[in-house]
């Protein structure tokens, strides 16, 4: 067994040679216009850190992981206290720590911390308790969080790109660190959540997302890029704020904001990569549509307002045709709400409709929609708010009242994406449970303040029984006869991950609708029959990995054979290539690789070898 001596003797000689090859690599780096030379020397760069530097690396600290012989050659001996701890021990002290905080915004600030520290500490935790964690590191906390974006800030996260930084946004992405980057959620803040426009305090949304993307789907941390563009705000709340640590000035808009937007997307490209995933992320309304009709054939590129929740949508009311013994194609709809997420739900719909073999004028009959002024219809007071409202405006009566357009209508489903707060009612609750058997109440609107309505209500005024799923998590319900329901939670979290996860294994280079369908499909096949008798609609949680790899398998054979994989060749066993992408939350050794040569080749060949001169 070595000494400690030698050891530490061994790590300085080491450490020295590291750094005169590296002062010599940067050198040659700096007066050469390529980027760093070989991944060896990468390596080298991450080693050579050492020290106190390792310990402030988030992507490669341990914290009290490092073991002795690391402690000593990388320069950290006496940096840390004496005792190792594995994982396992390090991830119940932080469980313990983490169990012992009072308020959500307190719990999510400790895991923002836990993850600025010890990265891979963080997505185990994430992944040993989903269910527990996620609704603090997204929704509903991540909409607090948000809110008080400024008085929790402490070290940057993501990137601030602003409306005044036009003409130089490639040079500003060069300043990430990252060079491998994968996956941009981006947003311009103008409508986070139910919240409203929120401007630079929007980047929490991004962070949390791609946090998911990582414990959720196995990206790997350091290939993904969470970035908020500052346009300015409307929010006069936020604009009279001497602690606001965005733009101060009303939001930019027309041609100087459309132009910020397409140099983005083309320096994101060039700088990453024609294949990386640009995923729009709470953009307001009118922007949404458009810029996913404008770049999506252009750039690998979703809205998750619009289609990852399409699509989950979708994935919880396949589950339901099943229980209720329905098609989807014989049902109605009515949803409380005429924007993004109702438009992409209602789209996604219909196009499940046309595949079933539903004549495409036919599908839009089955679909109406109710905004804050009314249900829509062909001649109704109010112009359209969108072009892509036009198919479900229908040749019928106005009407102002919700429950008196359930009345009317006779729907088979309610869908409540409108995060206008409580609008399913006692009175609209009660219609929907005397018009249907097993009435469809998904009320999908963030935060849980904007819901719908709750679990408890909706099982409570159906008498038990509604189909009920929620965009934010509830309770178990118990009614008073004794009967126990586990609320489903229709979160993205179901379809955005796995959809990454497969876009990107597979160097997809444009995103159809018709992969965000087949994520719905494979999300209801995900169900097990103990989970719908529980009333779920959506599988648990702690399956949430295993659903998303199956997602990322199913888009993985639709790209291949549709010649849409960049990646090639196809690999044959697409569970296993997609299992090999994914990010391991397990520590490993930052020591430099070792390795032995034959003994045969360092001993001397030939006649004269053997001692001694040869004499003549």
């Amino acid at each position: 067994m070595m000494s400690a001596r030698y050891l530490l003797s061994t790590g300085q000689k080491w450490r020295q040679v590291l750094k005169s090859f590296n002062q010599n690599h940067n050198a040659r780096c700096i007066s050469s216009s390529s980027k760093c030379c070989n991944s060896y020397a990468q390596g080298v760069h991450t080693r050579e850190l050492g020290g106190k530097q390792l310990l402030l690396d988030p992507h490669t600290n341990k914290g009290l992981g490092f073991t002795l012989e690391e402690r000593q050659i990388l320069g950290m001996h006496g940096l840390l206290p004496p005792i190792v701890l594995d994982q396992d021990r390090q991830l119940s002290r932080i469980k313990k720590a983490y169990s012992q905080i009072q308020t959500d915004l307190e719990r999510y600030s400790f895991l923002t911390d836990l993850q600025e520290r010890n990265e891979k500490l963080f997505f185990r935790m994430l992944q040993d308790d989903i269910e527990l964690v996620m609704p603090i590191v997204y929704t509903p906390t991540v909409g607090l969080a948000c809110m008080q974006y400024g008085n929790i800030f402490r070290r940057p996260r993501g990137m601030f790109i602003t409306i005044h930084d036009r003409g130089y946004i490639a040079d500003i992405l060069q300043n990430w660190p990252a060079k491998d980057v994968r996956a941009v959620v981006v947003t311009d803040g103008q409508r986070i959540l139910g919240l409203g426009d929120l401007g630079s305090y929007g980047m929490g949304i991004p962070c949390g997302k791609l946090a998911l993307y990582t414990a959720c789907g196995g990206i790997h941390p350091h290939q993904c890029l969470p970035v908020c563009i500052d346009v300015g705000t409307d929010n006069e709340k936020l604009l009279s704020d001497p602690f606001y640590i965005g733009l101060t000035h009303r939001r930019v808009t027309g041609i100087e904001y459309d132009e910020l937007i397409d140099e983005f997307m083309e320096a994101v490209s060039d700088t990453f990569g024609r294949q990386v995933l640009i995923q729009f992320e709470d953009f307001g309304n009118h922007n949404a549509f458009r810029f996913l009709r404008k770049y999506r054939n252009q750039f690998c590129t979703f809205n998750d307002d619009i289609q990852g929740t399409a699509s989950v949508a979708v994935g919880g009311l396949l589950t339901a045709e099943k229980i209720v013994n329905k098609k989807l194609t014989d049902m109605k709809f009515l949803f409380a709400g005429a924007g993004e997420a109702a438009l992409g739900i209602a789209n996604l719909v219909t196009r499940h409709m046309w595949e079933s073999g539903k004549p495409k004028n036919e599908t839009y009959k089955n679909i109406f929609l109710f905004n804050k002024d009314g249900l829509l219809v062909k001649n109704q007071p109010q112009p359209l708010e969108s072009p892509e409202q036009s198919n479900y405006a229908h040749d019928h009566n106005y009407i102002e009242d919700f429950n008196e357009a359930v009345k009317t209508i006779k729907p088979d489903a309610i869908i409540g994406v409108a995060g206008a707060g409580r609008l399913f009612t006692k009175d609209v609750l009660e219609s929907m449970a005397e018009i249907n058997e097993r009435p469809i109440i998904f009320a999908l609107s963030n935060p849980t303040d904007k819901a719908e309505c709750t679990a408890e209500e909706a099982y409570t005024h159906t008498k038990g029984q509604c189909i009920f799923a929620s965009g934010s998590p509830f309770d178990q319900v118990t009614l008073e006869d004794g009967r126990t329901f586990t609320p489903g939670q229709g979160n993205n979290v179901y379809i955005f991950p796995g959809v990454a996860l497969g876009v990107i294994s597979c160097g997809v280079r444009h995103i159809p609708d018709q992969i965000f369908l087949i994520a719905a499909k494979t999300l209801a096949n995900e169900m097990t029959p103990e989970e719908v008798s529980q009333g779920r609609v959506y599988p648990n949680l702690k399956r949430i990995q295993d659903v998303s790899i199956n997602i990322a398998v199913k888009i993985a054979e639709y790209v291949y054979a549709h010649g849409m994989a960049g990646h090639q060749p196809e690999p044959v066993d697409k569970y296993d290539f997609i299992r090999s992408q994914m990010y391991s939350t397990d520590y490993e050794s930052l020591l430099p690789s070792r390795y032995d040569w034959p003994e045969d080749v360092m001993k001397p060949q030939g006649k004269g070898c053997k001692g001694g001169l040869k004499k003549e």
